[in-house]
């Protein structure tokens, strides 16, 4: 098959061509080829998850008896009991969601499980809140007295009330700020920074369970069972979120060697590092990355690799869209890093068919080259759409048309602004007549990924063809 590569834009208008840029050697073939993530893994953490929240509804079931529910305020009690355990455990299973495990977030990808946490989130905040409701209410009607004076007796009598209440106030001034329309008008770094909080909450509130709830005082079974649990998990955070980032940091040395700009506003970052052609990163996949400059050292980042790592050196490729990625442009040489991750399944081994195609938007390029240099198979003849406002826009052009002439395959570029050129089902069908035998890699702005992959199941792609890869604040 012969490999092309042209300009496409409907309606059609002048170009103008885009600057030659400099050529990258591409990453010396001594990497490993790294093995397909374990799709079995997700489906276990599943049924373990249903597991756990049975076992905890279970403990709460049966640490009532009759005499203490037909009590006055019994109910209430048990309803709070209820309530307070489940919207903790629902809260662990939240911080487990993006704990970075390997194999789960391999097999699932962290756009996912993200998605996932936040769509839990509301649950245990609800649940923890019906607690605090529900057993004022039990305790006030067995004391027979208001609920304001019960909170004040809990408060001031209780052991660890006064802790749990600290907890609670955290957890819901954690809710409130992760509302969308609040979330969005705050710099990432506070909102990261607040949402750190959760830990202190979690803490607090599994000492009070453990001092006072009614599942484990005089229970030590189920006590030594919701401890473990609760120290296991604590477990699997501390070695994934600071462990293995740490021991990876050491082990590859990473520094920054230059910073070089690709087109305006967009620049890529040249790292040095020992044996970084061992990191297990498939293309497409990014990390989480600590710079070691001041005003920015404390605050750890996702960019995606924009090649595949060689021997001794990687490249990330930014676009300045926030504080952050602004001072990336002017980070000085010998600037250590440190690096959490690989991180994403927005890889080759989520390939169903021969042939693929991709598809970026804007700053996706970036994933997407690195992922084209990841698919050696010829056969799989890759079709690369690259979408642009402008033609300056398309970096690593020379790059990834060698890679698509080396694979067989034809690469276009779409430019034009949304008003001038249009890129919809139509569009991609003229591009690539065999569409639908296709994988399909799209990676871009949110807005953009959303609307292509509508448009390639009109084109009648099976849903399992199309992976996605989002690129946000």
């Amino acid at each position: 098959m012969a490999t092309a590569s042209s300009r496409y834009a409907r309606p059609a208008r002048h170009q103008v061509p885009s600057p030659a840029r400099r050529q990258v050697p591409s990453p010396a073939r001594r990497r490993r080829d790294l093995k397909a993530p374990m799709s079995w893994s997700a489906d276990v953490g599943l049924c373990l998850a249903g597991l756990g929240l049975g076992a905890t509804t279970g403990i709460a079931l049966t640490a009532e008896t009759h005499s203490e529910l037909t009590a006055t305020g019994g109910l209430a009690m048990f309803a709070g009991n209820l309530t307070a355990l489940v919207g903790t455990y629902l809260a662990l299973m939240m911080v487990l969601l993006v704990a970075r495990i390997p194999s789960i977030e391999r097999a699932v990808g962290q756009d996912r499980l993200v998605k996932w946490h936040r769509r839990l989130a509301p649950w245990p905040i609800s649940l923890i809140a019906a607690h605090v409701l529900l057993t004022t209410i039990g305790y006030a009607q067995a004391a027979k007295t208001g609920l304001l004076r019960q909170v004040g007796t809990f408060i001031s009598s209780y052991p660890d009330m006064l802790a749990a209440t600290v907890g609670f106030a955290i957890m819901t001034a954690i809710a409130i700020v992760s509302v969308h329309a609040i979330r969005t008008r705050m710099r990432r770094e506070t909102w990261w920074t607040i949402h750190l909080w959760m830990y202190m909450a979690l803490a607090l509130a599994f000492m009070h369970q453990i001092a006072l709830g009614p599942s484990f005082v005089g229970h030590p079974l189920a006590r030594a069972v919701w401890i473990t649990v609760w120290l296991a998990s604590a477990g699997l955070v501390l070695g994934y979120r600071v462990g293995l980032p740490l021991l990876r940091t050491f082990r590859h040395r990473l520094k920054v060697t230059a910073v070089c700009e690709e087109a305006p506003g967009i620049f890529s970052v040249i790292c040095s590092g020992r044996e970084l052609d061992r990191l297990d990163v498939s293309g497409g996949q990014f990390l989480l990355w600590r710079f070691l400059a001041r005003g920015i050292w404390w605050q750890a980042h996702p960019y995606s690799l924009s090649a595949l790592p060689q021997k001794s050196s990687l490249r990330l490729t930014v676009k300045q869209v926030g504080d952050h990625s602004k001072a990336l442009s002017e980070l000085p040489v010998g600037t250590r890093v440190m690096i959490e991750g690989p991180y994403g399944a927005f890889t080759r081994h989520k390939r169903r068919s021969r042939k693929i195609a991709l598809i970026a938007g804007g700053i996706g390029i970036t994933a997407l080259r690195a992922l084209l240099e990841d698919v050696t198979d010829k056969r799989s003849q890759p079709v690369v759409i690259v979408r642009a406002s402008r033609a300056a826009d398309v970096i690593f052009k020379d790059e990834i048309a060698q890679l698509v002439k080396n694979r067989h395959g034809r690469f276009h570029e779409v430019i034009g602004s949304r008003s001038e050129v249009v890129f919809d089902e139509e569009t991609i069908s003229e591009l690539v007549a065999d569409i639908a035998v296709r994988d399909v890699f799209v990676c871009g702005p949110e807005g953009f990924v959303t609307s292509v992959a509508r448009s390639l199941l009109r084109l009648r792609v099976p849903h399992e063809a199309i992976h996605h890869e989002v690129f946000s604040l």
